[in-house]
């Protein structure tokens, strides 16, 4: 489980079918073989790593659902360490599986801030609220806009200094996670529906 918060924007050193090696600093720090790392979102397990690099397997399904099948050297990725039972949330509950993807449409400057717009599936977009949660390449975010076709956040200086958001093109793939919660109320509320029909 992660937080959303990320800690580090990584590289690519290498990137093919099932591997992907990162450089990175902050969350080697303390990491030990089987450890979990967030990459753009995505939860994914340490097998290899030396002083300033770490190895990971990447799963076929993986490759289907998120971005990274797009990853080249070179190239920034977002990254954040599992949550510890004592650490604060200041994100919210992000598990790092990534159910889809989404495209960036615009970036707008609003005062200090930039107003990101994704254009998104619609099957990901029902679980979006306005002033609700969401992942993006692993990033806690909060929607403040939504519409038949997209939703936008907010991004402060903090998030545009610290992540890799800012640095995406219009027509770029990002990683999408939305709020489990969401999720979980309409699996419970169609089982409920469903049952009530027979």
């Amino acid at each position: 489980m992660f937080t959303g918060i990320i800690e580090e924007v990584g590289a690519v050193q290498e990137a093919g079918e099932g591997i992907l090696r990162i450089q990175a600093q902050i969350v080697l720090e303390d990491a030990q073989l089987g450890d979990s790392i967030a990459i753009n979102g995505v939860d994914l397990t340490v097998a290899q790593m030396d002083a300033g690099s770490f190895f990971a397997n990447v799963m076929p399904e993986t490759y289907r659902r998120s971005n990274l099948r797009n990853l080249v050297a070179g190239d920034r990725v977002n990254l954040e360490r599992s949550v510890r039972p004592s650490d604060r949330l200041s994100g919210h509950i992000v598990r790092g599986v990534v159910e889809g993807t989404g495209r960036l449409h615009s970036l707008t400057a609003e005062a200090d801030a930039i107003i990101a717009r994704y254009t998104t599936p619609p099957e990901l977009l029902r679980f979006m609220v306005v002033k609700g949660p969401i992942a993006i390449d692993g990033a806690s975010l909060t929607i403040v806009d939504k519409d038949a076709t997209s939703f936008a956040v907010s991004l402060v200086q903090y998030t545009q200094e610290h992540t890799n958001l800012t640095e995406r093109a219009p027509g770029d793939e990002i990683n999408l996670e939305t709020d489990i919660l969401a999720r979980y109320v309409d699996e419970l509320l169609a089982a409920r529906s469903e049952s009530a029909a027979t």
